[in-house]
């Protein structure tokens, strides 16, 4: 017996809408959209970007009329924390999906950690630096993590870091939860073993095709299978280029309104510990809020925070910028020229001696460095609502954006929309004006730190008014 249909704030597509899209359709598949005809192009070759957004509003909507198959497939498309999540409660609710993600080096987006190799192992969380739990559905996965040791509480010194070393330690009121060997393993945790859920990595799908009641997925015109129904577990400039011609205008119009930070991120080990305050007998701060300094936004100790007993190694710690620095700085992040990789790193390093209140110049100079860019950030608006679908055209959105820019949110987005589609699939698809959800709600501004939402936590005023971030590719 399937499990009752979630509660959800569902906005309904138009009953005339919904009319006249279903009239259209003509045939028992998918009406593909219609291209207009091509016309001799004028003035200087080139991308308009304006252009572009106008043509992907006025798509004609696709409509699935085709009964739900027996046993569905859902291409879950982004492997991060709301893919994941998505993906495992789909297997709860015994519907197959593949998950696509592009990630090298593993799956969970920004759940990220780098492990450098040299003399001795260097490791960096280099997204998501903590997380806190205040929903009883996501404290149940944090409790099964904790009970298989794949997390625990950080009880490491962290506060605010005023220009000139002054800091102040931040009341929690929740436990701040880190991944005992940093936030990566958490991703794989996430996936449950069963055959019900596939991963193909590194793939970046680049094309949706509607066809025969069914979604095609290409990579590069490589086919990748088909599909009843498609998650879109990302965001930023690949999502949208992705819904651009997909067939889904009101997807495409929801996921353009959003609006992302961009944020540098320098990872560095320094052979010495850093001079950072103390806090009587609790000893160095492990993770601080940077305040009133224009290239950083947060610093984090990697090493004290995830090997707290370890002495006489090399300190790695994490660095943030703002968002306004990332904004002003922001180059291709897939191929960052080499001065703006030295500008950044020397203006972040800068940056940590302003917040320390040490002298220009004299911070000790670290033995690795790497700076990357999260181009595609925190949101700095939401719909305030769990999850988007199109029942018409059988596709749905999930991701923290939706309600926040927290690991908490992410995870609880794609719960919700899993479940969303596995209640529309037990309908068979008959009501579908019940299952539309999302598609018409309004952006809000997002309030939290500069590196993200966490519950529980005393301050979570932003230290830009213009943007905050989470770290996200």
């Amino acid at each position: 017996m399937p499990p009752p249909p979630i509660a959800a704030a569902a906005t309904a597509l138009p009953a005339a809408h919904l009319a006249r899209v279903v009239a259209a359709s003509g045939n028992g598949g998918a009406n593909p959209p219609r291209t207009a005809p091509r016309r001799g192009r004028r003035g200087k070759p080139g991308f308009s970007r304006r252009s572009a957004i106008k043509k992907s509003f006025h798509q004609e909507q696709v409509v699935f009329s085709t009964p739900v198959p027996a046993d569905p497939t859902v291409a879950v498309i982004g492997g991060g924390a709301s893919g994941l999540s998505c993906a495992s409660a789909l297997a709860a609710r015994g519907v197959r999906s593949v998950v696509f993600d592009t990630g090298m080096h593993g799956l969970g987006g920004r759940m990220a950690t780098r492990f450098v190799d040299g003399g001795e192992q260097l490791v960096f969380d280099h997204a998501a630096q903590f997380f806190t739990a205040s929903d009883e559905r996501f404290q149940s996965m944090v409790d099964e993590w904790l009970d298989r040791g794949l997390v625990r509480e950080w009880s490491g010194l962290v506060g605010e870091l005023e220009a000139g070393g002054r800091f102040r330690a931040i009341p929690s009121l929740t436990p701040r939860y880190i991944g005992v060997n940093g936030m990566r393993p958490l991703a794989d945790a996430m996936l449950p073993e069963t055959d019900m859920i596939k991963v193909l990595r590194p793939c970046w799908i680049s094309k949706l095709e509607p066809f025969n009641g069914l979604w095609r997925l290409f990579e590069n015109e490589k086919p990748h299978g088909e599909y009843d129904a498609i998650v879109i577990a990302h965001n930023g400039k690949c999502a949208n280029r992705l819904l651009s011609t997909s067939g889904l205008p009101l997807l495409t119009k929801q996921m353009k309104r959003l609006e992302l930070s961009s944020v540098w991120a320098l990872l560095a080990a320094f052979e010495a510990p850093l001079p950072v305050p103390c806090i009587d007998s609790r000893g160095a701060f492990e993770g601080a809020f940077v305040r009133d300094v224009d290239s950083l936004s947060w610093m984090g100790n990697n090493t004290r925070k995830l090997f707290p007993m370890q002495t006489g190694t090399p300190e790695c710690w994490t660095f943030f910028s703002t968002a306004a620095y990332g904004k002003r700085n922001k180059v291709p992040q897939e191929n960052i020229p080499k001065v703006t990789a030295e500008k950044v790193k020397e203006d972040m390093l800068g940056g940590v001696e302003h917040a320390l209140g040490l002298s220009k110049g004299s911070l000790q100079q670290p033995i690795y460095t790497r700076v990357q860019l999260w181009g595609a950030a925190l949101p700095m608006n939401t719909p305030g609502v769990s999850c988007i679908f199109d029942p018409l055209g059988r596709a749905g959105i999930c991701g923290d954006w939706l309600t926040g820019s927290s690991i908490e949110a992410a995870v609880l987005s794609g719960m919700s929309l899993a479940n969303h589609i596995a209640d529309y699939f037990v309908s068979n698809g008959d009501r579908p004006e019940e299952f539309a959800i999302g598609l018409h709600e309004d952006l809000n501004a997002v309030e939290g730190h500069d590196i993200g939402q966490f519950p529980g936590l005393d301050s979570q005023t932003p230290q830009v008014a213009e943007a905050q971030l989470t770290p996200s590719i």
